[in-house]
């Protein structure tokens, strides 16, 4: 799954033939990222429910090669004791430096790394093809309650260097942040499938 994504979009977005041959060491890159120890959430897990959701709702992108490049870069940079979304700023400029080596239209560019800095979830998205891949990010929330409870495990792992207390505290002020946008998704075919759920989840979270 993972090796016929990426040479999808990869090759959807590299047209210079000079570059295609860069493009698996990019994609081994990316997934030993992705297995790095500290990560229990952030994991090639996440990356894989990412891009089996974004194949489910592919027919609904304008940029199909766009949303899916900024899906396998989103979390590439996870530093667990990283603040003010540095981790998605180094995480954009990771995915420019590669797709401005392979030649790839700047335009393209400028919209992929916009994309992976909507993860940060800090603003609303802006347009139909980056509010796909916000709510297919969040797409966790509106998990089964088995998974999502898995899904808070994992969270509490990443950050078991946070004081019980203080983690307690502030991942109900995040999972309250969610759970008050109205709606959740804003892509009415991921609303209708995740947003009922998600909001049950995060009500028995809180």
């Amino acid at each position: 799954m993972l090796e016929s994504s990426w040479q999808r979009c990869w090759s959807s977005l590299v047209v210079d033939s000079r570059a295609h041959s860069r493009g698996n060491s990019v994609m081994q890159l990316l997934i030993a990222a992705y297995n790095e120890p500290q990560r229990k959430y952030h994991t090639e897990q996440h990356l894989k429910e990412c891009l089996s959701i974004f194949n489910d709702h592919r027919a609904l992108a304008e940029e199909p090669a766009e949303i899916e490049m900024a899906l396998w870069f989103h979390d590439a940079i996870y530093d667990i004791k990283a603040t003010g979304g540095k981790n998605e700023d180094q995480s954009a400029d990771w995915a420019v430096e590669e797709l401005q080596k392979a030649n790839v239209a700047p335009e393209r560019v400028a919209r992929i790394k916009d994309h992976i800095l909507a993860t940060k979830h800090s603003a609303l998205p802006q347009g139909a093809d980056q509010q796909l891949l916000v709510d297919i990010d969040l797409a966790i929330l509106g998990a089964q309650p088995e998974r999502f409870a898995e899904y808070e495990q994992q969270v509490r792992q990443e950050y078991r260097h946070v004081p019980g207390l203080i983690f307690n505290w502030k991942r109900k002020q995040i999972l309250k942040a969610f759970l008050a946008r109205s709606p959740i998704y804003a892509t009415p075919e991921l609303n209708a499938r995740f947003e009922q759920q998600a909001r049950q989840n995060l009500a028995g979270a809180i």
